[in-house]
């Protein structure tokens, strides 16, 4: 999952690169992947050379012109870089100014009084399901990781037993319920009521996140036993601080861009006129970047004064906050860079032709082709984009409540099996100080989960409505 998904497709070119037929398409795609598989889990090479190496590889099996395979690989991570970089800064320095300041504790603090062992993953499901309702999915995880890190570490809990609800919690807003900008694209493709869609999508939401979330986090915390990131770790504060930000502060600054953007969501939603003063300044100030940047610089009062910091206290925050996410960006660009080789060289327009004759139902049609897409590509939002665009024309004799169960087919679809082409996947590594392996078997079938879950509970839906 990506924020630069959008522009990333609309800058793809008409045409592929290559003249390869699917067949050496398909080869070249295995032959990438495997060069990176072997070389990060034999080799130990680094994840960002790996991916470099890969794509180069997977640009050369496909014939594609080298000079244009390496444009493909350095547009796409500087895109990602563009889309995601920023964001994850300026989340490492709301989470740091978390730390440092208190604020941390303090929700952690609260929230250890008030869960149990037994609802804490509930609770952080909850929590994510909330705060990743508008948010793209790399924001919600600079947001919540310092509390997820924090809840493993003061509570004594399993990190996978904390963590994978609250992904799972983001993941689930990010493919199936408006007004999130991937289901939203699909609404607008599908020509699909966006009530009826949010409604059905909410219907569909909880039982997945409860099955992916809580349930499947109890399997994900026995097969991958991990203490979290000390490097990522917030710490209680090294000063002794006289006083501490209060509850209501610390959570009204971390849901400030939360609001921001919610808000624009829903000013698109009412006014739906790009022309109009208000839609614009909404686009403006909920955006992202405005967002997150905003609630750093609120964090610098509503946080840092309120434990007593002065300039140069704020200063050092702002500047340790930066030293620890140098490699993740390096490792999420590269997995942006090596997903847009494999638009480029046309592994995505394959997918599309060779499900075109598919004779089957055509919610499950619309989930099948998305998860080919998705897995081709590693972007959950070309995949749902693509998809959409490819069986908008099978919702022409559709009531209204099947136009939007196919978005939501649509959307499940979009979500299936991350995996080493996908910048998140990288991005959850990273955080969660896992290997590949262990990203695979937690994060990647968590994300099978809810496609697999999500697709079955549209398909019921279908059958009763």
């Amino acid at each position: 999952m990506s924020t630069i998904d959008l522009p990333a497709l609309a800058a793809a070119p008409a045409a592929p690169i290559t003249s390869a037929g699917h067949a050496q398409l398909g080869l070249a795609v295995l032959v990438g992947i495997g060069v990176i598989v072997l070389l990060i889990g034999s080799l130990k090479l680094h994840a960002f050379l790996a991916l470099t190496i890969g794509s180069l590889v997977l640009g050369a099996v496909a014939a594609a012109p080298m000079d244009k395979t390496i444009t493909s690989f350095t547009s796409g991570l500087g895109s990602t870089v563009a889309g995601v970089g920023v964001l994850i800064a300026l989340g490492a320095i709301l989470g740091k100014l978390l730390a440092d300041s208190g604020g941390a504790d303090q929700i952690v603090d609260t929230i250890l009084a008030r869960a149990s062992d037994r609802t804490m993953p509930w609770a952080m499901a909850l929590i994510a399901g909330i705060i990743g309702l508008p948010l793209f999915f790399e924001v919600g995880v600079v947001l919540l990781i310092p509390v997820v890190l924090l809840v493993a570490k003061r509570g004594n809990h399993s990190l996978m037993r904390v963590g994978i609800p609250a992904l799972a919690g983001l993941s689930v807003m990010h493919g199936l319920v408006p007004p999130h900008p991937g289901p939203l694209a699909a609404i607008d493709a599908i020509d699909a009521d966006l009530g009826v869609v949010l409604a059905l999508g909410v219907v569909v939401a909880i039982p997945t996140l409860a099955i992916a979330g809580p349930l499947f986090g109890r399997y994900a915390a026995r097969w991958v036993d991990i203490a979290p990131p000390e490097q990522l770790t917030p710490e209680r504060p090294s000063e002794e601080l006289e006083r501490r930000p209060s509850f209501a502060a610390t959570v009204s600054t971390v849901l400030l861009p939360v609001v921001l953007m919610l808000g624009k969501a829903l000013v698109d939603i009412v006014v739906d006129d790009p022309a109009d003063r208000v839609q614009r300044v909404a686009d403006v100030v909920g955006s992202p970047l405005i967002a997150l940047l905003s609630a750093v610089l609120v964090a610098m009062f509503t946080l840092g004064r309120a434990a007593g910091f002065r300039r140069d206290r704020l200063a050092t925050t702002v500047e340790k906050a930066l030293l620890p996410i140098a490699g993740i960006l390096l490792i999420v660009g590269a997995g942006g860079g090596f997903k847009q080789t494999l638009v480029d060289v046309g592994v995505g327009r394959m997918i599309l032709d060779i499900s075109e004759d598919w004779s089957i139902s055509p919610l499950l049609l619309a989930w099948l082709i998305a998860v080919a897409i998705r897995l081709a590509t590693g972007s959950a939002t070309v995949a749902t984009i693509s998809a959409a665009g490819l069986v908008a024309p099978l919702a022409a004799d559709m009531s209204t409540t099947h136009t939007a169960l196919l978005v939501l087919a649509v959307g499940a679809g979009s979500l299936f099996f991350s995996h080493l082409n996908d910048a998140g996947f990288w991005l959850v590594k990273e955080y969660f100080g896992m290997s590949v392996g262990q990203t695979i078997k937690t994060w990647s079938l968590m994300e099978t989960i809810i496609s697999v879950v999500g697709g079955g509970f549209v398909l019921l839906l279908s059958l009763v409505l």
